[in-house]
């Protein structure tokens, strides 16, 4: 059974950086992907970033590519994304999900079968 736990959200101020982690169990699959999304109130689940269990290649969503840098540990099966300059509009309660296939490197929600409870980023002064 796929389990992902994120923790490492709170409250960071503006210009600030935050380091998330997802710890994933019962995921081993050759092609698979270990993505974060997030969420505002009000808004769609948008994407941030995936990183291959293959090779770690890694890809970011357009609106943080600049300003994020996801990695994996494989001596304790950890993906951890770290963001930098936050701004307000980056809250909100970010995911860690679980999918397979090239499809899954589009950082398409969809192709996602797993995900995490979240955890909560607030961004404020």
């Amino acid at each position: 059974q796929v389990h992902l736990v994120e923790s490492g959200g709170g409250l960071v101020q503006p210009g600030g950086s935050l380091r998330l982690s997802c710890a994933v169990s019962g995921f081993t699959a050759n092609d698979g992907w270990i993505a974060w999304f997030r969420q505002a109130p009000g808004k769609e689940r948008e994407a941030v970033s995936c990183i291959s269990l293959y090779d770690s290649t890694p890809y970011y969503w357009y609106t943080v590519k600049d300003r994020v840098t996801i990695s994996r540990d494989n001596a304790d099966n950890t993906v951890r994304l770290v963001m930098n300059s936050l701004k307000p509009d980056d809250a909100g309660v970010y995911y860690c999900a679980a999918g397979t296939g090239w499809a899954a490197s589009t950082l398409n929600p969809d192709k996602y079968d797993h995900w995490g409870q979240g955890t909560q980023v607030t961004v404020s002064s």
